[in-house]
């Protein structure tokens, strides 16, 4: 059956799976670990402060994305920015503020997620990030996205300090792991739409790894450029990529194209 020139739309309200998205998705995972330092360090809001003001911000963002009829990279990377934002401060309130192990906040959000796909998946029979025609599925997408940035957060965090290994070898560890997924997909036919929640997932804790490295002093195993200095970096090449992609429209997937499975590149 062919589809309505609204489920059309709809449907290209995510941008098409390509390098630059995977680029930008690594940068927004950084943003979120240096710039939630940031605001709750450097401008002293706290985690409870941060956490309310970068709620509101979201809450905001997600409003005009659900409002499109079709995929704007300024909303869409706002929102994908300041969600990595708030799923990392609900890690860090869990484990700072009310004492919740990082081992116990990685299980929860991990089963928050496979919860999250198992009703999605039940409900619309499919987890195609081009599949996304209705509302319904977009509120599933964003929903999912939101755990996998806690769940990137508690395990980058669970690896990189709780065994010790440090954020480089971290982000390598990660980095590999995502090489695996890559691999298996192009050479093992690993399902595409499983591919790419998998290395959606692997991306939070390399991008988390990355930030702390540069941003963290020497005496903690970083480069000592400072969340301020990450942040801005960070903040700087998202932007020059989004104005980008919105002139050149790179990402953009034809009208006349069907969804695609999302795979890891199309």
């Amino acid at each position: 059956m062919p589809q309505t020139t609204v489920q059309r739309k709809m449907a290209n309200k995510v941008p098409e799976v390509t390098a630059y998205f995977w680029i930008i998705k690594v940068l927004c995972t950084t943003v979120g670990e240096t710039a939630a330092d940031f605001l709750n360090e450097n401008l002293h809001l706290g985690l409870t402060g941060t956490t309310i003001v970068m709620g509101v911000l979201l809450a905001i963002a997600l409003f005009l994305q659900m409002r499109l009829r079709k995929y704007v990279p300024g909303i869409y990377w706002l929102a994908v920015v300041l969600i990595s934002i708030v799923g990392t401060l609900i890690t860090d309130n869990l484990t700072d503020n009310l004492g919740v192990s990082l081992v116990l906040t990685t299980i929860v959000f991990g089963v928050a997620l496979a919860v999250t796909f198992a009703i999605w998946y039940a409900k619309e029979k499919t987890l195609s990030i081009h599949a996304i025609t209705t509302t319904r599925r977009e509120a599933f997408y964003w929903l999912a996205i939101l755990f996998t940035f806690a769940l990137g957060t508690a395990a980058g965090d669970l690896v990189a300090e709780k065994f010790g290994i440090g954020y480089l070898v971290s982000a390598l560890l990660f980095a590999g792991l995502i090489a695996v997924v890559a691999i298996a997909h192009r050479i093992s036919k690993l399902d595409a739409i499983w591919a790419f929640w998998m290395a959606y997932i692997l991306t939070r804790p390399l991008g988390a790894s990355l930030g702390d490295f540069l941003s963290q002093p020497h005496d903690h195993g970083g480069l000592g450029l400072g969340a301020v200095g990450t942040s801005g970096l960070f903040f700087g090449l998202i932007l020059g990529m989004v104005v980008f992609l919105t002139v050149t429209r790179r990402d953009v997937i034809p009208e006349d194209q069907s969804p695609q499975a999302g795979g890891i590149e199309s």
